[in-house]
């Protein structure tokens, strides 16, 4: 559930006036970080905030003592620039600085609002300013953003096969270049490389002629972890600062040539835009949502049904529940669970199948202490039989089962207790 309190109230109103326009993107329930400069003065980097069109200078508010409840470690880090230090502080921190300057620039406080010269001095309007990277950048991670992303990269260069399988298992991601992360409004120059057309025999060297963009989400880690130590799923909301937008250059058709059999390099290296504003996670508490709901993998409904003690029934084949005996049989055996799964694969090769086939499904489910009932019309090799006997595979005939109405339940009482039943279906339609 989301963590609110008072500063996400809807109805605060700040004395900047622009950061009362509904159209604003920066109003005082926001407050997002960055890394600015005056343009033309000689100053250094300073950390700010924006706030309705303009950026408040909060290493000046410190010098000024303006932000109450900060103590003097996090005053230290707030006055030198980049991020890093701020960010390295943890949640309470970012917590107790969000609060103070929520109030410092809430209508009714006057400290700075009243103060003109001091106002002029620390409140900068966003045309006069060039900002700057919010952080140095020492290493960043690049991973699918959604299925949706895996899918329509996969599909540019595998489209018979652009979800792999890996993706619903586990976060898919790889190591950028993290010194040509450029601020948003960066010139970009167009990368030099190697492609190679379809019908071409060698590949030939010049400018990408397919450069894209990937509209992406960035995030920025806070504290860290000691290497090699983990880090507890439940703690990882506490580790991520806050998130900017991202956009993730590509030279496509160099990809196409290079990425393999290691992955992305120069055609995804030569540029990576990110917003100099990073909005906090304290800031987006309103908008958290749960995660997606994930269908249920193969390996997780057979799990749940063996823990259940239900029998289960693994529809193999094209067709699937569309086959009219196997409507017969569910409407027969109300007890029994339906999982559809991929066209079953060769026992021989079990272990070289992908995760969602039968013979990988199989597998697993002898691995949990169960027994198979494996029902189909094709005949099997003398190894496959060799391979059923020594791992509790029962093999039953599509003609064992036309010769009784009531095959499956002579089927269940003679292997008992749990079992997977999987079946054939192509088989049986074809009988």
């Amino acid at each position: 559930m989301p963590t609110l309190d008072q500063t996400h109230d809807p109805s605060l109103r700040s004395w900047v006036e622009s950061a009362n326009e509904p159209s604003c993107d920066f109003p005082i329930q926001n407050l997002p970080f960055g890394v600015f400069q005056r343009k033309d003065a000689k100053e250094q980097p300073r950390i700010g905030v924006a706030i309705g069109d303009c950026v408040l200078d909060v290493a000046g508010c410190i010098e000024a003592g303006l932000l109450d409840g900060i103590d003097a470690e996090s005053a230290c880090v707030l006055s030198a620039s980049p991020l890093n230090q701020f960010m390295a502080k943890g949640r309470r921190t970012w917590s107790t600085v969000r609060h103070a300057l929520n109030a410092l620039l809430q209508v009714g406080n006057t400290r700075l609002c009243d103060d003109a010269q001091r106002r002029k001095q620390l409140l900068v309007p966003m045309h006069d300013v060039e900002c700057l990277l919010p952080a140095q950048i020492g290493d960043y991670t690049d991973f699918y953003a959604s299925i949706h992303h895996a899918r329509n990269v996969g599909s540019m260069f595998r489209p018979d096969n652009p979800l792999l399988p890996n993706y619903k298992n586990l976060p898919v991601g790889y190591h950028g270049r993290a010194s040509s992360i450029v601020p948003s409004g960066a010139l970009i120059r167009r990368p030099m490389g190697q492609t190679k057309a379809d019908d071409a025999d060698l590949p030939t060297f010049g400018p990408c002629r397919l450069l894209d963009y990937e509209l992406e989400l960035g995030f920025f880690v806070g504290p860290g972890n000691v290497l090699g130590q983990r880090i507890p799923m439940n703690e990882a909301r506490d580790q991520i600062f806050g998130m900017c937008i991202l956009n993730d250059w590509s030279a496509r058709d160099i990809q196409k040539w290079e990425y393999q059999p290691l992955g992305p390099f120069n055609a995804k290296n030569f540029a990576t835009t990110i917003s100099p504003w990073v909005v906090t996670m304290d800031a987006l508490e309103p908008n958290m949502a749960g995660p997606a709901a994930m269908p249920e993998t193969v390996f997780a409904a057979a799990r749940r049904v063996i823990r259940d003690g239900k029998f289960l029934i693994g529809l193999g084949g094209e067709h699937g529940i569309t086959s009219a005996l196997v409507r017969a049989v569910m409407t027969r055996h109300k007890k029994l669970s339906v999982l559809q799964i991929d066209a079953h694969a060769d026992l021989r090769h079990e272990y070289q199948q992908t995760p969602y086939s039968h013979a990988s499904v199989m597998r697993r489910v002898l691995d949990l202490g169960s027994t198979i009932a494996l029902v189909g019309v094709r005949s099997y090799s003398t190894e496959e039989h060799r391979f059923m006997k020594r791992s509790r595979i029962v093999p039953i005939t599509a003609r064992d089962c036309f010769m009784s109405a009531d095959w499956l339940d002579r089927v269940l009482d003679r292997l008992g207790g749990k079992v997977y039943v999987t079946i054939d279906v192509d088989g049986f339609d074809t009988a």
